[in-house]
């Protein structure tokens, strides 16, 4: 082995292992939470992470197969990050004043 191969070895190793390690603190901050935003992150993480195992191991195999599997983990992870931020944006909104007859407007919404 060359002296490139050998620190492209080593990099791709100390790559998998930052991986690895980074994997265990994600289901770590998944099962302790506290909020469900803090899983959501964590779950968007997870895809992130799984793209780059994936990246990794095409790497060590000098193999092109595994790029439009990434592509598409990529898409459904954005997707899904973007759908959960939707989800929690309109659960956590304040109600609007003057709807629900608690507001200036009475319970038309019309104002007086």
């Amino acid at each position: 082995m060359s002296v490139p191969e050998t620190v492209d070895r080593a990099l791709l190793t100390a790559s998998v292992v930052v991986i690895v390690v980074a994997g265990a603190a994600l289901l770590a901050r998944i099962w302790r939470g506290p909020s469900m935003l803090d899983r959501a992150i964590s779950l968007d993480v997870c895809a992130a992470l799984i793209i780059a195992g994936l990246g990794a191991k095409s790497a060590f195999a000098r193999d092109s197969f595994y790029f439009p599997i990434m592509l598409v983990l990529a898409f459904l992870g954005f997707t899904g990050s973007v759908g959960i931020a939707r989800f929690i944006a309109v659960r956590d909104r304040p109600p609007r004043h003057g709807t629900n007859g608690d507001g200036p407007g009475g319970s038309e919404g019309t104002p007086r």
